[in-house]
Order: C-alpha cells, then structure tokens, then sequence
C-alpha cells in the first residue's frame, strides 16, 4: 500500500480518497492488484497472488498486467481515466466481479489504476462505490447531456447494475455480441433494460464510433412505419417534404440500429425489413434508387415470437435473422439478489442535486423484496420516486415508507427455501433469529415496540438483539 502511493508530493485529491478507502475495498475483496501509467503492476496483495496461482507476488512487479491476467481490462482504465464499476472478468474457468479505479496527481495526470476482486456479495462495497460514483456525477451529467444532443449512446455496460448469476450471464452475453459484428435479439419483460443493453453493446463494439439510432416500433403508427424505416423520395405523396427524407436505416449507416419492440412490426414491413438485412440494400419510399446500407441490428422484444410464428404474425425467416445470437434478460424478481445495488444505483441517478439524498435500510430492502415486479426495474425506479417525494425524514426510506407506495394489490412472492449444507446449530438458530426479527420489523413497519410484542419478547431484548445484529 505504502508503495503504491509513496509520492505525496505529486498526488492530489483523488489519490487521497483512493488511499483512505482502499484499506475497506481491500478487507471487502478477493484481491487487489495496482498499475501504473503504462499498464505494469506495482502491487499486488497476497489474496489475488493465490487467486491468480503466483507463488510470489514480487516477481511479477514491472511486469505488464496483461502478461500476468490476459483478458484483464486495466489498460482501457489507463488510456481512459473511466472507472469500470461492478465489472466482470472470467479467469480460470470462474467469472469474478470487478472495480476498477483510476487515480491522477495535482496536475490531472493519469498516474496508474487500482482494481479490487470480488466474488458475489457486492452489499459491504455498495456505499463505497456509491461515494466513488459520486466523484464522477458531473462528469456523466455531462458525457449525457452531450449524448443527447448527437445520436450517440447513453450507457455503457456498467449502467446495467447486478452481479447476481442472471446478471452476470447476460453481461456475458453482452461482451460476446458486442465482439461480433452479428444481428442480436433481446428478451425481456417490459422494464428490463433492454435498451440499456442495446447501447452497452454497441458501445463496446467495433462501431462505437459509429451512430446508434433506436427506433421503438410500437410507439410509429403503422401507415408511417415505411417511410419512418426507409426514408422517403422528394414529392412521393401528397404533402410530402421537396427534398429528400433519410430513414433510420441511413441514419444508422456505419453503426446500430435498435429496433425495440421489433413483435409489434406489421407482416408487411417484415418482409422489406428482412430484404434490408439479408442484401444490404433500402429503397426509399417514393424512389426507384437503390441504397447501400452497412448497419448491425439490435432488436428486442417483450412478446413471445416463437407463439407469434406459430400462429402467422411473425415471419420465421425474419425471426432466424434477427436471431443470430438471443439474450434472455430476467425480470428483477428472479435476480432479488440485486435490489441493494439496484437500489443504491437508482438513488444516485434521482438524487442528482445537492439538496436531494436517498438512503436504505435493511428493512426497506426486505419490504421490496416481497414484491413481484410486474414492471421490473421502470418501477423500482418509480417506487423509489415517490417513496422520496413522500419522505417525511430527509430521504431516509424504511419498509414503512416503501409500503405506503407500493401497489396494494401487487402479487407478493413467497419465500425462497433454498437447500443448504449441514452448518452447526448456534449458526442455524442465529440466523433463524435474525430472520425471525427482520420479518417482524417488516410486518409491523419498522415499529420495534410491535414487532417485540409480535415476537414475544421485551423491547429492551428486541434492543439488545438488534445491536448484536448490526
């Protein structure tokens, strides 16, 4: 540690907030490994020298990092000065979660990068990723604002938060279809993510440089879809623009085009769309001029296409196009396992001036994780809105406030019963225990006095057990 950051003198701020809370990122991790401006490690902690199967960690400093962890990503944190937040890396077979941080001196200039190895409890990192991000708010605010003006991307895979097994496997996914030059279909619930992955792919592709245009088929009126698709010829119909009208097909040229919910598309602009794709080649409306197009497609959908092709709504060939490589996207009720950095993530994005802040407590957590999701993470966001909007304690949300927003006629899940292997009976009856308390505390809307009379005790040992807990 001493090493890594010995020059006091040509450090700054960031360095000083690196180094106080890299002694908690280290004890929260797996490992930990530092670089300098060129890529080769300074230091590497003991952990991550066993994780990586080095016998001694000081022959491998000097060394390029990428010598040592080929598919490592801490040379793209060197050459950009971006943090890689929640990342995944594959090692050896196992797929580990990462966080990558640059740090700079007083000058601005990028002195290196530090990268911290976690598994799958990202809980005890949440708060202090959050202040990381936090560093970076501007920064984004402005990378957005300019994004919005060009027809460029928004987010990058790091905006898709989670490490639980569905995340982590379509972030995967992600990574494969963003290193081929191939047609992508996603699938999801409405809510999902679905474009926030459509963007992360691209923008990690070949074509990032390139236009990204989404187009949401559903939302065009059916009469337009053609013209909106194609681009339109000067004079093609009555009222129609004098000179010529470019179609999102043009626009996109040299880049992606993201057809959401691609389902809603009529048979007969199916059968142009699969032209398009298979020749390369759109005719605006109106004009007899054939043009060349060079576009990957993302499409995504909520509805079942292979139910739509059975009963003649979807034309097979066009799904087998579209189809190339498919990721599923879980709905939020099957990765529960994410609602705190989910949480944490969302509050950040709400909370973005100075006199907003949002926080959770456990019990918060546990009331939203006894709910379905119909509308996934679209309406966690919007629950945690207004569970802000109404807070009576400076943004402080408990389950009581999550259950004054929550939809009352919303489907609750049951409780999960996973098999687990023998553990001794102190630690089966402690969590018990713990579990026992946490529901009563949610039943009764965070009022300890209840929840002791519900479990049967006195408030003063409901107190002492609490303190234990924490």
């Amino acid at each position: 540690m001493t090493q890594l950051f010995a020059k006091k003198d040509k450090t700054g701020l960031t360095r000083d907030l690196i180094e106080a809370l890299f002694p908690m990122f280290e004890e929260a991790s797996a490992g930990a490994i530092a670089v300098d401006r060129e890529a080769r490690i300074t230091w590497i902690n003991s952990s991550y020298s066993r994780l990586l199967g080095i016998p001694e960690p000081a022959a491998v400093i000097g060394l390029p990092v990428r010598q040592v962890i080929p598919h490592t990503r801490m040379p793209e944190v060197v050459e950009t000065g971006s943090p890689l937040l929640l990342d995944i890396m594959e090692h050896d077979k196992q797929q580990l979660v990462v966080t990558r941080l640059p740090y700079f001196d007083d000058a601005g200039t990028l002195m290196g990068a530090v990268a911290f190895v976690l598994y799958d409890d990202l809980q005890p990192l949440t708060p202090l990723v959050s202040k990381y991000r936090r560093l970076h708010q501007d920064l984004v605010a402005a990378r957005k604002a300019l994004a919005r003006r060009s027809r460029g991307t928004r987010y990058s895979l790091g905006d898709f938060v989670g490490a639980s097994p569905g995340a982590l496997e379509v972030k995967r996914r992600a990574r494969l279809a963003a290193g081929r030059d191939m047609p992508v279909l996603l699938l999801g619930e409405t809510g999902t993510g679905k474009e926030v992955l459509a963007q992360a792919i691209h923008s990690m592709s070949g074509r990032a440089e390139g236009p990204f245009v989404g187009v949401n088929v559903a939302a065009i009126p059916e009469n337009l879809l053609e013209a909106e698709f194609f681009g339109v010829a000067p004079g093609a119909y009555t009222g129609a623009d004098r000179r010529t009208r470019d179609g999102k097909f043009q626009l996109a040229n040299g880049g992606t085009l993201f057809l959401d919910e691609v389902g809603d598309m009529p048979l007969p602009l199916q059968a142009k769309l699969l032209r398009a794709l298979q020749e390369g080649e759109i005719e605006p409306l109106g004009s007899n001029k054939v043009i060349s197009v060079n576009v990957r497609v993302i499409a995504a959908t909520s509805r079942n296409l292979e139910a739509m092709i059975a009963e003649g709504s979807f034309r097979s060939d066009l799904y087998y196009r579209l189809n190339v490589l498919e990721i599923g996207i879980p709905p939020l009720r099957e990765r529960l396992a994410d609602l705190g950095v989910l949480c944490e993530a969302l509050l950040e994005d709400i909370c973005e001036g100075p006199e907003l802040r949002g926080e959770m407590t456990d019990t918060a957590i546990a009331a939203l994780s006894g709910y379905s999701w119909p509308g996934n993470i679209r309406e966690l966001r919007n629950v945690l809105e207004r569970a802000l909007t109404m807070s009576e304690d400076s943004g402080l949300l408990d389950a009581d406030a999550i259950f004054k927003v929550l939809p009352r006629n919303g489907v609750r899940l049951p409780p999960a019963h996973a098999s687990r292997p023998a553990r001794p009976l102190a630690e089966v009856l402690a969590e018990a225990e713990s579990d026992a308390i946490e529901a009563a505390l949610v039943a009764c809307r965070g009022n300890r006095s209840r929840a002791a009379r519900a479990l049967g005790i006195s408030r003063s040992a409901l107190y002492e057990k609490l303190s234990k807990m924490s």
